[in-house]
């Protein structure tokens, strides 16, 4: 019996031996490990050497434990917007929004993290971007802002990409979402505008007093014309075409007084009067 609680203690003491042994494996290895995940990528920090000039794509790898520690960086695209107030060159001031969508250059990855850090978009695009759109801003008069406005905006594309080059840092987008003036040219604007219409109206009234002029030409001579050709009628042929001008005129007085629910019957008195005298002609 002596002889076989031996045995089980003995089996038990390297089953623990056993298992601090694979405890210990498991937790070198974990801590000799590392994961980088989809979107991102990972540089070497050596307490020896310093940062490494290799860059880890995604999957797991190994590093030295305490000698090494790895330091991921986000190299998806992301948006960042920022404001500015330019002088024009007119000197009119412009309050202008960019919003730009920037990532690290995947191949300079350590020299962005010695020289800015894992903060480099933070500390680098509203710098230049303000630089950018002053000088751009400044080259033009404030009008023109809105008339060139793609020109402005590639203007400042091409320019703010250059510059971020210089950081090691790519721009896929670059864009002017918004524009507004001072107050003072707001009004000087309104104010032209309103210059502008009354401008308009007057020409308008101008062209219209000249056709109602040329309208009343062409009635007076059309109206002459008229009673030229009467006239030489009536010297032709008597009074016969005034008579039946007459007649015609109190047929219609006839009939709208036939239409009418207000009269019966037509006075004699007055017949003569309101037939324009035919009863007495006749």
């Amino acid at each position: 019996m002596a002889g076989g609680r031996q045995a089980v203690v003995e089996l038990l003491t390297n089953v623990v031996k056993a298992a601090s042994g694979l405890g210990l494996a498991a937790s070198v290895a974990s801590t000799a490990l590392y994961t980088v995940d989809g979107g991102e990528r990972a540089i070497i920090f050596d307490r020896f050497r310093g940062v490494l000039p290799e860059t880890s794509s995604e999957g797991t790898h190994f590093r030295v434990p305490w000698l090494q520690k790895p330091i991921i960086f986000d190299i998806r695209t992301r948006p960042h917007s920022f404001s500015s107030t330019s002088g024009t060159k007119d000197l009119q001031m412009v309050s202008l929004t960019l919003r730009v969508l920037a990532r690290p250059d995947v191949e300079r990855l350590p020299d962005i993290f010695t020289s800015l850090g894992l903060e480099y978009d933070e500390k680098v695009l509203p710098s230049i971007g303000n630089e950018v759109l002053k000088a751009v801003v400044a080259q033009f008069n404030a009008d023109q802002l809105l008339t060139d406005r793609p020109h402005v905006s590639a203007l400042v594309r091409d320019a703010l990409i250059r510059r971020a080059r210089e950081f090691n840092i790519v721009l896929d987008d670059v864009a002017i979402t918004h524009l507004a003036y001072g107050p003072e040219f707001s009004q000087a604007v309104e104010k032209k505008q309103v210059a502008q219409q009354e401008a308009e109206r007057s020409r308008f009234l101008v062209a219209r007093a000249e056709q109602e002029r040329r309208a009343a030409i062409v009635r007076a001579e059309g109206e002459s014309e008229a009673a030229r050709l009467i006239s030489e009628a009536t010297a032709a042929a008597g009074n016969g075409l005034i008579e039946l001008r007459r007649i015609e005129a109190a047929k219609e007085i006839a009939a709208e007084l036939a239409r009418s629910p207000n009269v019966v019957y037509i006075p004699a008195g007055d017949s003569s009067q309101m037939l324009l005298g035919l009863s007495g002609a006749r």
